[in-house]
């Protein structure tokens, strides 16, 4: 269909025809995404001309091109508002028919780090679209809460909290998307007793690579409900997931501590995920080269009886500080306080650097979102973050901790960097993501943002740089790290980073999405022709050689 005839076509329908007609306009503007030349105006009609409950958009794509990283900028061609599963479904079939080789991703609230979020030049879903505020909750010996997998889970928290109830595991940021944080893991201090997030889903609505609807738990399309989980988008969108309740208390005690030594700080952390009721998070943060001792990024407290404490200076040494949390209820609280106290006495820490507070527990779960809100005022939210997060196990911990923390990073100033433990037997081996194959294995995130200077410049490359170095060391001493929130460039690093799980993990991509379409900005498989549908086995076998 040339340009003529199909501007004729929509001038049946004058909205229609005025919105391609302004693509045409704004595509061809210097600066502007050239869709003059690709993709075709076919494309653009034919997805304008779908039958959908919500809608698409073509102009307004700016959001929709970076994410919380703040690295990478690919405009889509379009994104697609859903009202329903079926809006999703249907796109997803269409472009599974058609001959565009479009891909699509699936975003949330945008916190990826490396574009996996983005799809340049393909349709990216607006799943906060799909949020209808229907959270259904539903209580007996198995509470749980039904969701849209774009529903935030600080709204879910908000919601369960009204039955006394609340989902039993976490990620230190609440304002993520429950599709986004299942897609990756959803780890925080809880994860030592309850597991990552993956780990309490009872059931998930799927809508495949090619455009089916699945439901799928434990026992009904196993596969697909453990490729799902931790899967990075290949397999499928989250539309719905059913996710497991606890009772909910009402405060937690919060206490910090310090130390000077590395090796009582680890062993006392993996002492107490070892203890079955001491506390009910388990984190931790280090502190490099820094004259004063609070980490104001992640909200410090007030304590309440700290004067020694607010006194202390590091000199400069490198410290660890050890987080933790305590639930309990109003008429609990001198109970709680007398087993506080009797697993702390039983701790190493630097008796003086003792933090304690007391507050309500959606605002202990919710406290990155103050440093959020404070953040934002001063500009310093949507500023590039190069993180890196690593799951490093136990026996290579100490030899980590010795070369990074003393030679590789000197300081941690423009950004937290965070460490603490997790069972690997509160974790589901089933699920694709992927961990170090001992029982106990830590988390060290290196959380920096790189702040623009008066100068113009800021510390981007350096960061880079050092996160590269950091990678490098772990090579080269054969530590057996994995990435969390992996993201390489190449299928050879991806089948590294699978290990033997790689060809399954490849297999269950070309049964659930066998044009891989999904999750372009993973940078795991590359996109099949639409067109190859005959040889489309041949065609998917060469790309899971190269």
């Amino acid at each position: 269909m040339g340009l003529t005839s199909s501007l004729r076509f929509h001038r049946r329908n004058n909205k229609t025809f005025l919105r391609i007609f302004m693509i045409l306009v704004l595509s061809c503007i210097p600066g502007r995404t050239n869709l003059c030349s690709n993709p075709s105006l076919n494309t653009l009609s034919s997805l304008d001309s779908l039958d959908l409950e919500g809608y698409i958009t073509f102009h307004d794509v700016h959001n929709a091109s970076k994410d919380f990283g703040n690295r990478y900028h690919l405009p889509p061609l379009a994104i697609l508002h859903p009202k329903s599963v079926s809006d999703i479904s249907t796109v997803m079939r269409h472009i599974v028919r058609s001959t565009s080789n479009l891909t699509v991703a699936a975003r949330g609230h945008g916190h990826s780090l490396q574009g996996q979020a983005l799809a340049h030049q393909g349709v990216v879903i607006n799943m906060e679209s799909l949020r209808s505020h229907d959270i259904k909750i539903y209580k007996g010996k198995q509470p749980y809460v039904d969701v849209s997998g774009g529903e935030l889970w600080i709204n879910i928290l908000r919601e369960t909290l009204k039955y006394g109830l609340s989902p039993k595991s976490w990620t230190d940021y609440l304002h993520l998307t429950v599709g986004g944080t299942l897609s990756n893991a959803g780890i925080s201090g809880q994860a030592f007793k309850h597991g990552p997030q993956i780990n309490n889903v009872y059931q998930l609505e799927i809508v495949t690579g090619k455009g089916e609807v699945v439901t799928c738990s434990e026992k009904r399309n196993s596969e697909l409900f453990q490729s799902v989980l931790g899967g990075l988008g290949q397999f499928g969108i989250i539309t719905r997931a059913r996710i497991s309740l606890g009772p909910a208390p009402l405060m937690v005690k919060w206490i910090r501590a310090l130390y000077s030594d590395f090796s009582a700080f680890s062993r006392d952390q993996e002492h107490l995920i070892s203890k079955e009721n001491a506390f009910d998070y388990v984190e931790g943060f280090v502190i490099i080269n820094r004259t004063d001792i609070l980490n104001n990024w992640r909200s410090s407290f007030t304590p309440n009886d700290s004067t020694e404490a607010n006194q202390f200076k590091s000199d400069g040494k490198t410290l660890y500080c050890l987080e933790v949390v305590k639930y309990f209820n109003s008429k609990e609280a001198n109970s709680m306080n007398q087993e506080t106290e009797k697993v702390l006495s039983e701790l190493s820490y630097i008796p003086s650097t003792l933090f304690s507070s007391e507050v309500p527990y959606i605002e202990f779960l919710d406290r990155v979102h103050i440093a959020e809100i404070k953040l934002r005022a001063k500009g310093l939210w949507e500023v590039p973050h190069p993180w890196l997060n690593l799951l490093i196990p136990k026996s290579s911990i100490s030899d980590f901790a010795t070369k990074v923390f003393n030679s590789i990073v000197t300081s941690n100033h423009n950004g937290p960097i965070l460490i603490y433990p997790v069972n690997q037997s509160k974790w589901n081996k089933h699920t694709s993501l992927i961990t170090p194959n001992e029982d106990i294995f830590y988390l060290v995130a290196f959380l920096p943002s790189a702040i623009p200077k008066p100068s113009g410049a800021n510390d981007l490359e350096y960061l880079l740089r050092q996160n590269q170095r950091v990678l490098s060391f772990c090579a080269e001493a054969n530590l057996d790290v994995k990435q969390y929130l992996p993201l390489y460039e190449t299928q050879k690093e991806w089948r590294s980073h699978f290990g033997n799980r790689w060809e399954t993990f490849a297999k269950r991509k070309y049964k659930y999405d066998p044009l891989a379409i999904l999750a372009p900005g993973q940078r795991v498989f590359q996109r099949v022709s639409s067109q190859a549908s005959v040889p489309l086995v041949t065609a998917s076998a060469r790309q899971l050689r190269e």
